[in-house]
């Protein structure tokens, strides 16, 4: 017979960094676990490969990336005379591993549709808390840290910052795989400048520009990927098929659904579930991409129009027309694009909101109003980077923008509705 404490001594070929292992047993299993491995199911970046072809990477992924990052954090701190014991080691390694384990299909679609008053960070830590029963408590500073309950907070900042491994891993690794340079950051570098004062993560002072840059490409990245005009559209197009669904489905409609999607599509389901059911955290990990594309792919043949178009729309990139702009669309913008809409279909005037509306969205870079990236110098003494930085003005970076979109129907869309009828 093997032994079994050598086969979990993995090795992962990453094709951001190279090879990845694994330092601890424990993290083998939790890794082999099928809450974890659900995360092979799901991709990082949701529906943004409509945009950037090559955006198919999935949070196992990035979980491992981040994990690795985290790894290489911890050896620089040390090497610097903070002491990290073995048994906070690997609670960080956890921590930083499970930080997205809650994360639903297509990020944050199930949050605004099938799931009510629950954010991915709960799922997570309800995952966590399952997982740490099933691994008899091995996981209980994991969670200590994931939450910023332990002593040592710059353990924590390392899962949970502004200058997290997390940020660090996506904005480098989704750089990657969407060609977008203009994320690409020195995460080697950055890390290489990491120490701790006063039990919190700092900056060594002549790392500066690299954190001007680390700040600018995430504000960059948003812009140009995760807040793109046609990824925004897609998302909201996803929410909105999620939405009729439910809609459907609790007015009784049979809707083809596999049984997890079911569990959560014909009944309501919220925080108060996932906190006194345990079978609700179950079905939620059996659920996962495939789940919602299989089912979009079934309803784009169903009786109801809307419903039926709207998951034509998706699987046929016929996505929605969307305008953004700097101040609030008016209501006689709002109302004349409805009006056309009813002049030109069957659909009715309480079905508008699935093809008109209008939201915003935000991008702020870097907030000092939170956990501050801080600067250490020589003499021991720190400085928030937005008052240090001299390369470019951060403390206009650190203002939140926020810009408003209307979505409403291309005319391929308009056709079907007219032809389908309501």
């Amino acid at each position: 017979m093997k032994n079994s404490k050598y086969n979990k001594k993995k090795i992962f070929n990453d094709p951001v960094y190279g090879f990845i292992s694994l330092p601890f047993d424990l993290i083998f299993d939790i890794i082999e676990h099928p809450f974890f491995q659900r995360l092979r199911r799901i991709k990082q970046l949701g529906l943004t490969h409509l945009v950037y072809p090559g955006a198919l990477h999935t949070r196992f992924h990035h979980a491992m990336g981040a994990m690795h990052l985290t790894m290489k954090a911890l050896d620089v701190i040390q090497s610097k005379g903070y002491k990290v014991t073995k048994k906070e080691r690997k609670a960080t390694l956890i921590a930083i591993l499970l930080h997205d384990i809650g994360h639903g299909p297509f990020s944050h679609a199930l949050e605004y549709s099938i799931v009510k008053n629950v954010t991915h960070e709960d799922i997570s830590t309800f995952f966590m808390q399952r997982l740490n029963e099933e691994f008899d408590g091995k996981l209980s500073l994991a969670i200590q840290i994931f939450e910023n309950k332990y002593k040592k907070p710059f353990l924590h900042q390392l899962v949970s910052s502004q200058l997290d491994m997390d940020r660090l891993d996506y904005l480098k690794r989704d750089s990657f795989f969407t060609g977008v340079s203009e994320g690409v950051i020195s995460s080697e570098r950055i890390i290489s400048m990491l120490n701790v004062k006063d039990g919190n993560l700092v900056i060594e002072a002549k790392g500066i520009y690299s954190i001007e840059k680390f700040i600018i490409a995430r504000r960059l990245m948003y812009w140009q990927v995760y807040l793109h005009k046609t990824v925004l559209s897609a998302e909201n197009l996803v929410v909105n098929i999620l939405k009729r669904a439910k809609e459907l489905s609790l007015k009784g409609e049979e809707l083809f659904c596999t049984d997890a999607l079911r569990y959560f599509l014909y009944s309501e389901r919220n925080k108060t579930s996932f906190e006194k059911d345990p079978e609700t955290l179950q079905r939620f990990s059996e659920l996962d991409d495939f789940d919602i594309t299989a089912s979009i792919k079934v309803w784009q043949n169903h009786s109801d129009s809307i419903l039926a178009t709207l998951c034509k729309s998706l699987l046929n990139r016929n996505l929605y027309k969307i305008d953004i702009q700097k101040s609030p669309f008016s209501k006689e913008e709002i109302d004349r694009l409805k009006k056309n809409t009813l002049e030109t279909t069957d659909i009715k005037e309480k079905e508008l909101k699935y093809f008109i509306f209008t939201d915003s969205i935000k991008n702020n870079a870097y907030s000092p109003k939170k956990d501050k990236i801080n600067l250490l110098y020589k003499d021991g003494s720190i400085s928030d980077i937005a008052e240090a930085a001299d390369k470019l003005n951060i403390n206009a970076l650190s203002e939140e923008v926020i810009k408003h979109f209307v979505c409403y129907p291309k005319q391929i869309m308009v056709n079907n509705l007219k032809k389908s009828g309501s």
